[in-house]
């Protein structure tokens, strides 16, 4: 043990600090990474709970190709579909999953809100469904943790299907075809089954080989010149900070009006239940306007925007959130270039670009 102070060579102390400057530059490299994964109240980086990522060469990087479709019983998948156009599900048998989930118009209604029995108007936009197996939590809000979950929110909501499991179930066993689907599938029809199958049907909504996911996997020419431009600015500005993964979102949770007041801002004042976000699920003041991030996957084909619906265009929509998400002020040619590279996320579905 050293008991005594002693002259320190010139070139241990030179080495010594060296050490400890390399130590502290990786330090301040650590605080910045955590700090730009987590740049808001309520943030919750998270790994999706429906499936894991896969792994591919790019694993590393912020943005990874889709994943394969998951495993899935195909017998459970067959129910789930017929179960997800079944008008049966609704009160007044007048609304399906599908009729807000429209698969032919990028997974989604095109409204500003959902509109359920009796042209009853929903108080959020619908997100789209695709790929919707990925997300770390289902709704705006994230107060469902998987696609079961979130399969029982709509038929029981009064603005939705409004109806109940007993009612539901009634109806079902009044089929034939139903009732010998659900005895082979599940021995019997119970709430359980019907999520379940729904929900294995939905993990099928995948859609696949974007014009980026092939860039991802290296066709380089899938791209061109002003998408690549646009994806370099997406990396640049930040964009990727709450948009990233195989999703590109969804999976974390992020305060909308980072930078300014978007609620105070906006046209229609701030105050509806919709608007207090993540709130309304854990009653924390410091989650009041944060939302789950959505994946903007298909971006391009499921407008309007935002969770209120607010924005119809995609340009518009860069522009809100390169403002009061990024606090910048985007040129005509940065918002052309973003949009062109946000294009690309379109994905296939039945084999066809989705619409």
């Amino acid at each position: 043990m050293v008991t005594r102070f002693e002259a320190v060579p010139a070139t241990n102390l030179t080495s010594n600090l060296i050490a400890w400057a390399a130590i502290i530059s990786i330090a301040v490299i650590l605080v910045v990474v955590l700090w730009s994964g987590n740049t808001g109240p309520g943030s919750l980086p998270s790994t999706p709970q429906d499936s894991t990522y896969a792994t591919s060469p790019h694993g590393n990087d912020a943005l990874l190709p889709l994943p394969p479709t998951p495993a899935v019983a195909p017998e459970k998948a067959a129910l789930g579909k017929r179960l997800f156009f079944e008008r049966r599900l609704s009160h007044d048998d007048s609304i399906s999953c599908a009729s807000c989930h429209d698969l032919t118009h990028g997974g989604t209604d095109h409204l500003p809100s959902a509109i359920g029995i009796g042209g009853k108007h929903g108080m959020v936009n619908t997100p789209t469904v695709f790929n919707a197996a990925f997300g770390f939590a289902q709704f705006w809000d994230g107060r469902a943790a998987n696609l079961e979950e979130q399969a029982v929110g709509p038929i029981h909501n009064p603005l939705e299907m409004a109806s109940n499991w007993a009612e539901v179930i009634g109806k079902l066993r009044q089929n034939d075809a139903y009732v010998s689907a659900f005895q082979q599938t599940y021995h019997g029809i119970t709430s359980d089954a019907i999520v379940d199958a729904i929900a294995s049907y939905e993990r099928t909504l995948l859609t696949p080989n974007s014009p980026f996911d092939r860039f991802l996997r290296g066709d380089k020419s899938a791209l061109n010149d002003r998408e690549k431009a646009g994806y370099r600015l997406f990396l640049d500005y930040g964009c990727v900070s709450c948009h990233q993964g195989a999703l590109i979102g969804g999976n974390m949770y992020q305060r909308f009006g980072i930078m300014d007041d978007y609620f105070k801002n906006r046209a229609s004042g701030q105050g509806s239940f919709a608007d207090q976000g993540r709130y309304n699920v854990t009653g924390r003041e410091e989650d009041r306007h944060v939302f789950k991030v959505p994946s903007l996957r298909n971006v391009a084909v499921t407008a309007p925007y935002f969770h209120d619906g607010s924005m119809a265009t995609l340009e518009g929509a860069v522009v809100i959130m390169a403002r009061y998400q990024l606090g910048r002020e985007l040129s005509d040619s940065d918002i052309l270039a973003i949009t062109a590279f946000l294009r690309t996320f379109t994905g296939e579905w039945e084999g066809k670009p989705l619409q």
